[in-house]
């Protein structure tokens, strides 16, 4: 371990009131325009205060020598984490993947501030776990689940990772025009899209897609150096076709688009169309298992995936 006084970095998201005041500049001016609208500012007011306390129990629960930051999700891009940070996503489950985008390696714990509200696949902890699991977490003697992340290369030199999955596609509903290699397949397409998974993503976007199909493919599990694509909708014509519209991307291969959309051609990742590549005529992009994982904090009563012992 390095010799720095430990860092941990809080990473969270506004709440509903806090959209709500910066969007209408008092806390009045937002109770009229929710009431006019037939809603109440009750219950939206009792989410954020659960936030908060949630928030100051994880903040007490840090060892006062240590250093701590705290960043809101549309600062990830500009925030320089260090490599032995231990970061804590405080929210939703999708607040997680927004993070580990950002990551390489340092350890998360998903803390759930609103049990009632989140389901809590990723942020499976309380804050009140976070004063029995911050040190050993920081030093490593705590189980571990290492998730398989995606990542996207173009031949400009731009990558883009995703713990869920990526997208490609038009930026508005247009089709998306492209060809598509994989497994030694080549075949050309006009479509929705296509969607990499990843074996996280696997339980949402993706398991939607394989279960309309009633498809045969096997998804992988989130820790499985594997991923899964699927094209959406694709519209056979004399010059495009539909045969190659699932597959499996191991370590060993990748998954190659080469677009052919004059623009608007996007490629984000993890639902985040702000942070995207273009992807516009002519292009190539690969899509490959990520070399980086998530590191996540493992809740100590899970017994069903591999256990991965992390010891400092």
């Amino acid at each position: 371990m390095s010799a720095l006084v430990p860092r941990v970095v809080v990473v969270m998201r506004e709440t509903e009131y806090e959209m709500l005041l910066a969007r209408h500049a008092t806390r009045g001016q937002a109770e009229f325009f929710l009431r006019e609208r037939g809603q109440s500012m009750t219950e939206i007011e009792q989410r954020h205060k659960r936030f908060n306390e949630a928030l100051q129990e994880v903040i007490a629960a840090i060892p006062t020598e240590w250093r701590r930051n705290q960043v809101k999700r549309d600062e990830l891009d500009r925030f320089l984490f260090e490599p032995e940070d231990l970061i804590i996503a405080l929210g939703q489950d999708g607040l997680v993947a927004n993070t580990a985008k950002y990551l390489n390696g340092q350890r998360v714990i998903g803390v759930n501030p609103d049990q009632h509200l989140y389901d809590g696949i990723l942020v499976s902890f309380s804050s009140a776990d976070a004063s029995r699991i911050l040190v050993p977490a920081m030093y490593g003697d705590i189980d571990m689940q290492c998730r398989t992340m995606a990542q996207v290369s173009l031949d400009d030199g731009q990558t883009l990772f995703a713990l869920n999955e990526l997208f490609v596609g038009h930026h508005s509903h247009q089709s998306a025009r492209y060809s598509i290699r994989a497994a030694g397949r080549q075949e050309q397409h006009s479509s929705s899209g296509v969607i990499v998974s990843t074996g996280t993503g696997a339980t949402g976007w993706a398991k939607s897609i394989h279960q309309e199909r009633h498809d045969k493919l096997v998804l992988p599990g989130p820790e499985e150096a594997m991923l899964a694509f699927y094209v959406r909708e694709a519209f056979p014509s004399k010059v495009t076709g539909t045969r190659l519209t699932s597959g499996l991307i191991d370590t060993e291969n990748s998954l190659q688009l080469r677009s052919e959309n004059n623009e608007g051609g996007v490629i984000f990742g993890d639902g985040i169309e702000a942070d995207y590549l273009p992807f516009n005529w002519g292009m190539r992009a690969t899509f490959t298992v990520a070399s980086s994982k998530l590191a996540m904090v493992r809740p100590m009563s899970s017994q069903t995936d591999q256990r991965v012992r992390i010891m400092a």
